[in-house]
């Protein structure tokens, strides 16, 4: 089956095959979060970005191998909401970003910094920490060696403009984190992955970064 990205809540997950790692997504709660397993083929170590609802459906897609670590995206309740019941049930290891850690109530056990490299298996993802949807949050970028990248952009990006933001500064940040970390250093190929709705490439979304600008939001 040919990977679309699109999953709804009670729905099947969607499995995006790639030669050294599976991308397994599946929308989760009241507010279709997305989460995503990650699974290293050389080595079977599993890691879950962003346990955020459903403990039931996350801990059912792991199986029986479990997970090695789950990071959490940024401290935004909708993403965390069964992260205790998974970590309580896989004895996972945690990650989020360092100025989000104070708000997520499962304490993290390594803060990640912009540019730190978080591994699951023989796979390594970089971690870009932008600022603005929330103080603290990360995306996470794997660079296919054999093929395009793929970045996990939690609530920093969607199809169609930027995560929410309050005030312009926070905006003016994160549009400046997102084109100097994603859109400069990352190629029109890139595999979007968002917090919620179905997934994106950047090079759908490049055009639109003046018109996002001029709009605000």
């Amino acid at each position: 089956m040919t990977y679309s990205g699109r999953v709804s809540v009670g729905g099947a997950a969607d499995v995006h095959e790639l030669k050294d790692l599976m991308i397994t997504k599946v929308a989760v709660g009241p507010m279709e979060n997305n989460a995503y397993l990650l699974r290293c083929r050389a080595t079977d170590e599993q890691l879950l970005i962003d346990a955020a609802n459903d403990a039931g459906t996350l801990l059912g897609m792991i199986g029986d191998d479990g997970i090695a670590s789950v990071v959490t995206t940024h401290r935004h309740a909708d993403h965390w909401q069964a992260l205790a019941e998974v970590v309580a049930a896989t004895g996972a290891r945690t990650y989020a970003g360092r100025y989000d850690a104070e708000g997520i109530p499962v304490p993290t056990d390594t803060p990640v910094d912009d540019g730190d490299v978080i591994r699951v298996g023989q796979v390594e993802l970089t971690a870009r920490h932008l600022v603005g949807h929330t103080p603290g949050s990360i995306a996470l970028v794997y660079d296919d060696p054999h093929g395009h990248p793929h970045v996990l952009t939690g609530d920093c990006l969607f199809p169609g403009g930027p995560g929410r933001t309050t005030r312009p500064e926070e905006f003016n940040s994160l549009m400046d984190g997102l084109e100097a970390k994603v859109f400069d250093a990352l190629p029109d190929e890139t595999w979007v992955y968002p917090g919620h709705g179905n997934d994106t490439t950047l090079g759908t979304e490049r055009p639109h970064l003046a018109e996002w600008r001029r709009r605000g939001w």
